[in-house]
């Protein structure tokens, strides 16, 4: 007994999502060396160290990339749940550069903090290519968001909030040339280290969407689960409802409960009618399972006892 979502629509959404992080990566690599290249040539640490934050960014799209190919691999026997899972493994993999990022950009600042020297050589350019580079990254940021929640993909959100702390690191960046301009020159390697708190701080919660995935944390209302079921003919109850698995590729299996007159051949066609309308009823669930239980006394105390302690 199950009923799965055909593995062609796992595929379709692979190859949208990889589609995304491939024109994201050329856009992360031409912004990278734009600023690797300016803030060398006018000795910035700010916009150097923003410049290999760049190209974390770019590292991070090839980890979702090679992440979201071993996911979109079919279950098969040393996998019976398929490969899902690959994905946000690279997720989190996205969450330790970013705290590998924060530790680069925060120890540049602090080298530049006890040794300021003459600072950085800013003029009208360093306003416009660090202005430019914003733009891009803010366009890339919110498109790949949107594209994350559209298509269920925590590959997606976590490269999004990496490009996000690169705003962050922007703009902290086009403050601290604002104030060397001022005669300021020790504001570069100050703002610099303030955003490396931002970065951490956005890698933590990186991290932490992939715990909630890796940890099988309940990804539907139980309550809304049974409701689908209990709605069929021949649903006479429902109860324990468990979800796992990540935000985009759930897992359900249930204890549906039928009349215990009726033959095994019909309760196993209510099962899998239940079966596939949790499956099409939810779009993120691509697989579930219905215990067949008779409804009896017994049973139905169970269903009461769980509804009393909200586990249903």
């Amino acid at each position: 007994m199950g009923y799965s979502k055909p593995h062609t629509q796992s595929v379709d959404r692979s190859r949208a999502v990889r589609r995304v992080l491939w024109w994201v990566l050329a856009l992360n690599v031409g912004v990278a060396v734009a600023k690797l290249g300016y803030g060398l040539l006018i000795d910035s640490v700010s916009i150097t160290a923003d410049g290999f934050h760049s190209l974390f960014d770019g590292t991070s799209n090839i980890i979702g990339l090679i992440g979201l190919g071993l996911a979109a691999r079919p279950a098969d026997k040393s996998h019976p749940y398929g490969h899902g899972k690959y994905e946000t493994f690279a997720s989190a993999a996205i969450g330790a550069l970013l705290l590998f990022a924060a530790w680069r950009v925060g120890s540049s600042a602090i080298v530049r903090i006890q040794d300021p020297g003459a600072g950085p050589a800013v003029d009208g350019v360093s306003f416009v290519v660090m202005l430019l580079t914003l733009a891009v990254n803010l366009v890339v940021t919110t498109a790949e968001r949107r594209a994350g929640d559209r298509l269920g993909s925590e590959i997606l959100r976590a490269d999004a909030s990496h490009t996000a702390s690169d705003v962050l690191v922007t703009l902290g960046v086009i403050g601290g040339l604002v104030a060397v301009r001022l005669g300021y020159p020790i504001a570069d390697p100050i703002l610099a280290l303030l955003v490396a708190g931002f970065i951490v701080v956005t890698a933590f919660r990186v991290l932490g969407t992939a715990g909630g995935s890796l940890a099988d944390t309940a990804r539907l209302d139980p309550a809304e689960v049974s409701a689908v079921a209990c709605s069929l003919e021949g649903v006479l109850g429902c109860h324990g409802v468990r979800t796992r698995g990540s935000e985009s590729e759930i897992y359900v299996d249930m204890h549906v409960q039928v009349d215990p007159g009726i033959t095994v051949a019909t309760g196993h066609a209510i099962a899998e009618r239940v079966e596939k309308a949790v499956v099409e009823g939810f779009p993120a669930v691509v697989d579930a399972i219905a215990h067949l239980e008779p409804f009896d006394e017994y049973q139905q105390r169970k269903t009461e006892e769980q509804e009393r302690s909200g586990l249903l």
